[in-house]
């Protein structure tokens, strides 16, 4: 049993990575690389590296790997010593006959030749196909989705603010939704479609807050770390606020995508959930990598493409002599391998629906977090979008009751609790 205290724990470590994350990745798309000292702000280049970003994220997600040495570690190594050298049964030489364990497992062999089984009730039993050997490569498919989703989600980040990015990434919600009544032939009920419009509302309210208030927004810094404009003076800001919301909007079909094909594998194949973030690692950073070198070749170095987003040799000469740029890679790296752990942590011991519920109290950080920073300014607004991500994602999730009765299925309407069937996790 997971001891019930170190779920407020897990909550706030989740909240804390989550915001951590989001915020380190804005700050550095913030840093100025490249002629910094020009008075002219429109010659300061800032650091856009997208792709490197996606590179960098996996190699967080790949750092689970570290968590399941750890404890492989502590199981055989550890915790034998520890328990015999703690516990007074095993002093003078005295060994258990047989555990309580043993005692379970005999009595369950028992009853299954006699065609009965007691212990374990049928829904627990689990006949799912152990996920190894070459059936590994089928996490290969969303990590190749994680890969578009997380490419277009940083180039976004680029042109907003970071609590109308992490609001923007509220569309989710609508893309996993129905995918899963198409692929994995989920059914949504009338309310469950009501919140899914509400949290497209929601969207579009805190684009169009983006858009008619970008002049002060504030969210582009300088090298002494004041606000100036954006490096790109050539694209209006509030045409970049459009442009930076609808790339976020469509990275969610990508991640969306990812998302089902993971709940499908999970349902025909069983494997540690730590261990599918870090084999999805594995595959996203090796073809991150090769379609870096890929894009560096064929755009990246011409001369059109220098200092762009595949100018790979540049990204990382930008990384290697900009200290804040440098810090901040290992900072993102680590709160990301720690995001997915915490969550993963979360749905393991309480649910899905508990997961996508604190993951939306995270804009709210993160909001407060950029207002005090001075990144950004209070729009009213942006405040309403905001609300009906919320209202919509928990009447989603069953959170709260739809207001009318008629939205419920027949089975629901007179004083029964609200349940998720099948609740679908959003990362």
């Amino acid at each position: 049993m997971v001891n019930r205290g170190l779920i407020p724990i897990l909550v706030t470590m989740m909240l804390v990575t989550g915001v951590c994350n989001t915020i380190l990745n804005k700050y550095q798309d913030m840093q100025c690389v490249r002629n910094c000292d020009s008075p002219n702000p429109k010659e300061r280049k800032l650091f856009e590296q997208p792709v490197i970003q996606t590179a960098q994220m996996f190699v967080g997600e790949m750092g689970c790997w570290i968590v399941v040495g750890l404890s492989i570690i502590y199981k055989r190594f550890l915790a034998p010593r520890l328990t015999r050298e703690s516990s007074p049964l095993f002093e003078g030489g005295y060994r258990p006959v047989r555990d309580e364990d043993e005692d379970e497992d005999e009595d369950h062999t028992l009853d299954a030749h006699n065609g009965h089984d007691h212990r374990k009730p049928a829904h627990e039993v689990d006949d799912r196909i152990k996920l190894r050997g070459w059936r590994i490569l089928l996490l290969a498919a969303p990590s190749c989705c994680d890969i578009a989703g997380t490419t277009l989600m940083n180039v976004g980040l680029l042109f907003v603010a970071a609590s109308i990015y992490q609001m923007t990434r509220g569309a989710l919600v609508l893309f996993v939704g129905l995918f899963s009544v198409l692929f994995l032939r989920r059914k949504l009920f009338l309310y469950q479609w009501s919140a899914l419009f509400i949290v497209v509302l929601g969207v579009a309210l805190v684009g169009l807050a983006g858009a008619l208030f970008s002049g002060d927004s504030g969210h582009d810094i300088t090298q002494d770390g004041g606000t100036s404009v954006h490096a790109d003076g050539r694209t209006p800001e509030a045409v970049q606020t459009i442009i930076g919301v609808l790339l976020i909007a469509a990275a969610q079909i990508f991640t969306a995508t990812q998302f089902v094909l993971e709940e499908w594998i999970l349902e025909n194949y069983a494997m540690d959930p730590i261990q599918v973030v870090g084999w999805e690692g594995i595959f996203g950073f090796s073809v991150t990598v090769i379609g870096m070198i890929i894009a560096y070749v064929v755009v990246g170095s011409t001369d059109a493409g220098r200092y762009g987003y595949f100018d790979m040799k540049e990204g990382w000469h930008e990384i290697s002599t900009n200290r804040a740029v440098a810090i901040s890679s290992i900072l993102i790296m680590i709160s990301i391998g720690g995001f997915n752990f915490f969550g993963l942590s979360v749905t393991r011991t309480v649910s899905a629906t508990s997961r996508s519920t604190i993951d939306t109290c995270r804009t709210l950080f993160i909001w407060l977090v950029s207002l005090g920073l001075g990144w950004e300014s209070f729009k009213w607004l942006q405040v309403v979008g905001f609300g009906l991500l919320v209202y919509g994602t928990f009447l989603f999730n069953d959170i709260i009751r739809p207001p009318l009765k008629a939205c419920l299925p027949s089975g629901r309407r007179e004083g029964q609790v609200l349940l998720p069937e099948e609740p679908i996790e959003h990362m």
